[in-house]
């Protein structure tokens, strides 16, 4: 689920600044002591910064396996939007549960920014929500300033904006499902620290979310396995554009339907029911057997395709998903019989390189 959220009139109403150590290397935690206030001056500046990240992600809500208020941060995060008053108090218990989950050896200490923020417009609706920033790495700057009369070079440690590594941002919205939860970690999807262990957040499982998981389950269970790596992607793709093509023409998905028309062989139909078990074990998204089909995200599942041919010549061909579609319309392949060898011809326009 993805809403349209507008940052435009957004204020900060305070901050609750940390820095999370480690405590397997014996690391502190340091939380503030008051609320910190942003001044009417730095609001247009720290606005941006702290809201860029969250534009084009994909909706999540808190869970937890029992019951959702065990979820410590959603239940933090409800007390803030009843009293504004308890910011600090939960924001420093909201950076206690972090450093309690920042045990392992790789996750690495940094600075952490909590801030409630006024003003989102949801659909012309105002809303407010909790913005949750860590730092963990410091860019040096560089300043030129005037001491003793004289100008001198000067160096400082600071956070880059533009590099900050994780976040999160709640949206005071669908309060009873575990809210409307926008979350992003440069570490990639790799890292489930920040995602699961600290936040318990799962994706919404809409028709959106649904259609380019069923594509990406059919793209893997229908192609073949130890495919060569000079292998033609239009060959080797054939069986995931026929499943794709099937969910595209239809308007509701029908998982028995499915199975039977674009799944077919049962080797396909036992690797569609592991991927799908592993979605509900790994993602915790249980797959409805029927649902709108999103046809927009069912193409998304492209990129899984095989794109690449590696041939024994030293060449390498990378193909685009639309020229995998229609191979023809750029590509003509024949058998050269004076050189005994294959070969691939490509038209094109103009080099964009």
């Amino acid at each position: 689920m993805t809403l349209k959220l507008n940052f435009e009139t957004v204020q900060i109403a305070g901050l609750v600044l940390a820095k999370i150590g480690n405590p397997s290397r014996d690391e502190p935690l340091q939380t503030s002591k008051q609320l910190f206030k942003v001044g009417d001056e730095d609001q247009d500046l720290l606005c941006p910064i702290f809201l860029k990240p969250f534009r084009n992600l994909v909706g999540q809500r808190f869970t937890h396996h029992s019951s959702l208020e065990k979820n410590e941060i959603n239940t933090s995060v409800k007390t803030i939007f009843e009293n504004s008053d308890t910011l600090l108090t939960q924001g420093c218990e909201i950076a206690e549960r972090l450093y309690s989950k920042s045990s392992h050896p790789n996750i690495k200490s940094g600075d952490l920014c909590i801030s409630l923020i006024n003003s989102i417009d949801l659909d012309g609706e105002m809303k407010r929500a909790i913005c949750i920033l860590k730092s963990e790495s410091m860019t040096p700057f560089l300043s030129i300033a005037t001491r003793d009369g004289d100008l001198q070079l000067e160096t400082e440690q600071g956070i880059n904006p533009e590099k900050i590594d994780k976040g999160c941002l709640i949206v005071e919205h669908l309060e009873k499902k575990g809210f409307y939860v926008l979350t992003f970690d440069r570490a990639g999807s790799e890292s489930r620290f920040w995602v699961r262990d600290f936040l318990g957040v799962r994706p919404i499982p809409d028709s959106a979310l649904l259609s380019k998981r069923v594509a990406e389950m059919a793209v893997t269970a229908v192609s073949p396995a130890g495919v060569a790596e000079d292998s033609p992607p239009w060959d080797v793709n054939e069986p995931a554009q026929e499943a794709l093509s099937y969910l595209r023409d239809q308007k509701q998905f029908s998982l028995q339907e499915f199975e039977e028309n674009a799944l077919r062989t049962e080797a396909a139909k036992s690797r569609f029911s592991e991927e799908r078990q592993r979605l509900e074990e790994e993602e915790g998204i249980k797959l409805e057997e029927n649902f709108e089909i999103s046809k927009r995200d069912i193409t998304k599942a492209k990129k899984l395709m095989k794109r690449m041919m590696k041939l024994d010549t030293g060449v390498e061909l990378r193909l685009s998903p639309k020229v995998v579609d229609k191979p023809d319309d750029v590509l003509e392949k024949g058998y050269d019989e004076e050189r005994k060898m294959s070969f691939i011809k490509v038209y094109f326009n103009e080099d964009l390189a």
